[in-house]
């Protein structure tokens, strides 16, 4: 009992630093999309959720959601201790765990066992601790009783990160190609597609003045709870401006990369609302902010590849011009960067 305990802090650590490995490789590629903030700041976020210890207790908060412990109360239990001494000393354990023996000395709790509360049914911690669990026990049982290594440990951090963010990732795309109603060609199409466009993005404009991440970090930062709904209206403008664009009927030429936008738009949708989950699901917002690297890449090269067919068929839309900041999105991000770096010393 002892070996796993100890281990559980190994498997925290392991288990953010393999997330932040994988975040930091999609990062890497250097694609950014309208409306997001720069790598560093998502980065910086995995680690402020990683360190975030709201009471001060030794124990980052969101171990204290696998814990059941308060964020909040240094001495969740009145044991004369902070919750991370208890925690260490193996006197509070992962509900995970739990119904592997533990000493007497443990806590009562609120919950019938004297266990302390599992994470809520349909979270992804509390998948995780499901997760860990099992492969701990398979582990064990292959090793034939016999306490487990630290790198047996990081394997199941992996092995448990892994199979958690597969979960989230084989949701279905919103729409496929045959919902998609493809109508007319050539430069009259195309311009009067990128005005209605255009228009669909103006009614889904958040009423926001920073990207997701920003609130994000706002929210974890500044202890901003305002932050929330600010994250919760810019998932709702992503949902809709994909909902209202996917029935314009399209030009052939925009078919494929008009499908690509609507589906990743809704993905983002959806991996923005989980960065309102940080405070009850934790692990949530981790596999989030790994996946959204990568979505918002999607986004960048459908919209990069919209204006590049603009410009092939001859379409030039100058700024004010109706359907202008549809087509020329990327041009406006790339126009903000070099003006960014320009300023840098």
């Amino acid at each position: 009992m002892g070996q796993i305990l100890r281990n559980w802090r190994v498997l925290a650590a392991t288990l953010f630093s393999a997330v932040l490995v994988a975040g930091a490789y999609l990062l890497a590629r250097g694609i950014e999309s309208p409306s997001v903030a720069e790598a560093s700041t998502e980065t910086a976020l995995l680690q402020a959720i990683a360190v975030k210890d709201s009471d001060g207790d030794g124990l980052p908060d969101w171990e204290e959601a696998l814990y059941g412990t308060s964020p909040n109360i240094v001495d969740t239990f009145s044991l004369g201790m902070t919750d991370g001494q208890a925690v260490a000393k193996g006197l509070v354990v992962p509900k995970a765990i739990a119904d592997i023996a533990v000493a007497t000395s443990s806590p009562s709790a609120p919950d019938a066992d004297g266990l302390p509360p599992a994470p809520a049914e349909g979270t992804l911690t509390n998948a995780f601790t499901k997760s860990f669990l099992s492969l701990y026990l398979a582990a064990r049982q292959a090793a034939g009783g016999a306490d487990l290594s630290e790198a047996d440990m990081r394997n199941i951090a992996n092995e448990s990160i892994r199979s958690i963010s597969s979960m989230v990732a084989i949701a279905p795309d919103y729409k496929s190609a045959k919902d998609i109603t493809v109508s007319g060609s050539g430069r009259d199409a195309l311009t009067a597609f990128a005005t209605s466009a255009e228009a669909v993005f103006a009614k889904n404009r958040p009423d926001t003045s920073k990207s997701e991440v920003e609130y994000l970090k706002d929210a974890l930062e500044k202890n901003d709870a305002t932050a929330f709904s600010s994250i919760a209206s810019i998932a709702k403008a992503y949902r809709d401006a994909a909902a209202g664009l996917a029935m314009l009927p399209v030009p052939q030429e925009l078919a494929a990369d008009d499908l690509l936008l609507v589906n990743t738009m809704i993905r983002i949708s959806g991996i923005t609302s989980d960065f309102a989950r940080v405070n009850d699901d934790p692990l949530a917002t981790i596999v989030a902010l790994e996946q959204y690297p990568d979505a918002a890449q999607s986004l960048a090269t459908a919209f990069l590849h919209i204006r590049e067919i603009y410009a092939a068929t001859g379409v030039s839309l100058s700024a004010g011009a109706p359907g202008a900041s549809f087509v020329n999105i990327m041009k406006n991000v790339e126009d903000k960067q070099q003006a960014r770096t320009t300023k840098t010393p």
